[in-house]
């Protein structure tokens, strides 16, 4: 490299780091100005926060059970014990499998009807354009309303139960998954597809043949990370009365048992890490198996 040209190339490195640093400045400009409209909009108290950290304090306290180290393993009599804080497991666990029961049923219906509605909001397999814009504006209004919305209207309509519940995810799912199942096929390589139509393929044997063997492992991925979500989910909506463990936790909470509240919250987030992490290890071996 002779000299001339090392010094045009430190120029134009220097041109590029200087252009990268006006444009970090003003993105910093613009996150700050951000935070100061977003605080005036939500009116954003300090003094509030501060006092009302402390009470945070307090109620977690409150909701701590009281046990004791010499009445730890004793029956559900003795105030101190495990059995005594989880006295009501039993109904716990049965609320538990309900909720699971809901997130995986709604996960089932909701892949199972964004695969099918997929086919037809992507562009390079949607039939016509007609088809591509009502089913993308439609999968746009089922994730854009919040399940919590969903599940208000079908309780009012349906009464209080998980049939409301799971109605709720299933529409939410099939928006959100629809949406990615369709980015998923439009990203696919259409050699295969191509093959298929230049040897007299249809269009469903172009989709069953040609695209859903190369992307499936990616819509695997996708719906488990999903039913993490829905796990979550289901336990919310519980508060508006769509069953599951999430309306007796409402229940708890309303009428300020405290111990049972905690310790439905514990079973919860180890119920919701366990599925997490069994998610993940099923997606990571999804995908190393696709690479293989």
């Amino acid at each position: 490299m002779t000299k001339a040209t090392a010094e045009n190339h430190n120029k134009e490195l220097n041109r590029l780091l200087n252009k990268r640093r006006l444009w970090n400045f003003f993105l910093a400009i613009i996150i700050i100005i951000g935070i100061l409209l977003s605080s005036s909009v939500v009116d954003v108290d300090s003094s509030r926060l501060l006092n009302g950290l402390p009470r945070l304090g307090d109620y977690i306290s409150q909701i701590l059970p009281q046990l004791d180290s010499q009445s730890l393993f004793l029956n559900s009599q003795i105030e101190g014990s495990l059995s005594y804080w989880y006295f009501n497991l039993p109904k716990y666990i049965k609320l538990l499998f309900e909720t699971f029961n809901m997130a995986l049923l709604a996960t089932i219906l909701g892949s199972t009807f964004a695969l099918l509605l997929s086919f037809l909001a992507a562009r390079n397999t949607s039939p016509n354009s007609f088809l591509y814009y009502l089913v993308r504006r439609s999968l746009e209004f089922f994730r854009g309303v919040p399940e919590i919305i969903f599940a208000i209207l079908f309780v009012w309509a349906l009464g209080i139960g998980p049939i409301a519940g799971i109605i709720a995810m299933t529409l939410h799912t099939t928006g959100s998954l629809g949406k990615l199942f369709s980015e998923v096929h439009e990203n696919s390589d259409n050699k295969t597809r191509e093959a298929l139509k230049a040897s007299g393929g249809n269009w469903f044997s172009e989709m069953r043949f040609g695209l859903l063997p190369q992307v499936l492992p990616n819509l695997i991925s996708y719906a488990l990370l999903r039913f993490e979500i829905n796990i979550r989910a289901s336990t919310i909506l519980g508060f508006v009365g769509a069953g599951g463990i999430g309306q007796e936790l409402y229940l708890v909470i309303n009428f300020n048992y405290y111990e049972e509240v905690s310790a439905i919250i514990l079973m919860i987030i180890l119920t919701v890490v366990s599925i997490d992490l069994f998610s993940e290890y099923l997606r990571k071996n999804i995908i190393e198996a696709d690479n293989d």
